[in-house]
């Protein structure tokens, strides 16, 4: 079946308008053609109208919280009615904190840094690696990847159950499956760890971009995503929810604008007094234009409304699934089963190919870029893959014999700015490579699979 055949859902809206739209870029085989940018999960493209929001206010930037200035005063304003902007996008509580950070990254950072000494930890295998690896300083326990929404919640309530001894605890779940795209029963997670005396945050950095998300809604207690998956620049993230953990911890930096007061102690020493605020755990100037640029992408996916881009996300989705539905080489990548919920994220195999080699065709002689790898969730992808825990993948040889098992896979994903030629041209391309090979000779160089021009 060809994408063009899947009937289109009513009321399916167009792309919003996203920077890159019309790049082009070269072909290994001659000619150029527009860029199909179908890795969506890494960075989304910023939207045009955040480009143009960031670009109006660049002439007025100042320093903020600390100008009597004009200018400076304009940017603290803009600075604030950020951080109120995000807290409506995720229907904070009212007593709710948002703390502007670096990304999803740097929000859990912060987060394991402001947990108790005595805190225990749970996270399931399935996490990405920026969900997985913070709590270094927690004793964690590690879940293994659940096959069914309802096992995992069963696995998480009998972890919680039986911990001992029974104090304090943090669950960390994604929203939506960077890997697979599939959505977590996120509501049942919260319920059952409130129920054993834990506390939960949400990975929102694959959730929030598709799905609206509400933190009084869901009942979490803390929630984390980036902007740059969220259709705005690199460089801004947000850690939102309980403010009283967040108010008893040590500032996670020291220095100014984390403090409200510092005196010198007769002993030569210093006293300081933090914050109680958000400002607590932001030392230093902020990034006003990366907090300015992630809520004006706030602003647009409310306006636009997130039951049409779910509705035309999920025509995407099927496009693909249908349109290589009849292609018994491709084998898509699935721990809930291929009719669970998912975001605009598919990860999938290729049999008789290795996954670099597959992607860097699909880029040097389609102009498609995805990605391929184990995408910063190295236990999640080898479980699906059922490859040992140090195989590493390698660049495939063109004339790999039929059957050989990658050792990597790849992901194709999309969003609101994805237009429909770029998902047509995906399904044809995967096809043609499946049957009729790749056009170009291909070499590894510096562990990636590059066309080879050097005959």
């Amino acid at each position: 079946m060809s994408v063009s055949t899947v009937a289109a859902a009513p009321s399916v809206c167009a792309p919003l308008p996203v920077l890159g739209r019309d790049v082009t870029v070269p072909l290994v085989t001659g000619g150029e053609v527009t860029y199909a940018a179908l890795d969506y999960a890494a960075s989304a493209p910023a939207l045009q109208r955040v480009w143009d929001d960031v670009a109006a206010y660049a002439p007025y930037y100042g320093s903020v919280h600390r100008g009597a200035g004009y200018l400076s005063q304009l940017s603290t304003d803009l600075f604030e009615n950020a951080r109120r902007t995000v807290a409506e996008f995720l229907d904070c509580r009212e007593d709710d904190q948002v703390v502007f950070t670096r990304s999803t990254t740097d929000s859990l950072n912060l987060l394991a840094a402001a947990l108790p000494a005595d805190c225990r930890v749970f996270v399931f295998e399935t996490e990405h690696h920026a969900s997985l690896l913070p709590w270094r300083g927690a004793q964690v326990t590690y879940l293994d990847a659940p096959r069914s929404p309802r096992e995992a919640v069963e696995t998480l309530e009998r972890a919680l159950a039986d911990r001992d001894p029974y104090g304090p605890a943090l669950v960390c779940v994604t929203g939506a499956s960077n890997v697979t795209g599939e959505l977590w029963p996120v509501r049942e997670l919260t319920a059952a760890a409130h129920a054993h005396g834990a506390r939960i945050v949400l990975d929102a950095a694959q959730l929030a971009p598709h799905h609206q998300v509400s933190v009084a809604g869901l009942d979490v207690d803390w929630v984390a995503f980036s902007g740059h998956k969220l259709y705005a620049p690199f460089g801004s993230g947000v850690l939102a929810g309980r403010a009283d953990s967040l108010r008893a911890a040590e500032p996670y930096l020291a220095g100014g604008g984390a403090s409200r007061k510092v005196s010198r102690r007769q002993d030569g020493g210093v006293d300081v007094e933090w914050h109680d605020s958000a400002a607590r755990h932001e030392a230093g100037s902020p990034n006003v234009i990366g907090a300015y640029a992630l809520a004006s992408a706030c602003k647009a996916l409310t306006e636009a409304g997130f039951d049409t881009l779910v509705a035309r996300e999920q025509y995407l989705v099927r496009a693909v699934r249908e349109g290589l539905a009849d292609v018994p080489e491709v084998r898509f990548l699935s721990l809930f089963g291929d009719d669970a919920p998912r975001v605009g994220v598919l990860s999938f195999v290729v049999e008789g190919w290795n996954s670099s080699h597959f992607a860097a065709a699909l880029s040097a002689e389609y102009g498609i870029g995805v990605r391929d790898g184990l995408f910063c969730a190295h236990p999640l992808v080898r479980t699906l893959l059922g490859s040992e825990p140090q195989s590493q993948g390698a660049c495939g040889s063109p004339e790999a014999a039929p059957g050989e098992k990658s050792l990597n896979a790849i992901r194709v994903s999309f969003g609101a700015g994805t237009p429909d030629e770029h998902v047509e041209r995906f399904v044809r391309a995967v096809r043609e490579l499946v049957t009729d090979g790749a056009k170009w000779n291909y070499r590894t160089e510096d562990g990636r699979c590059v066309p080879d021009t050097s005959a």
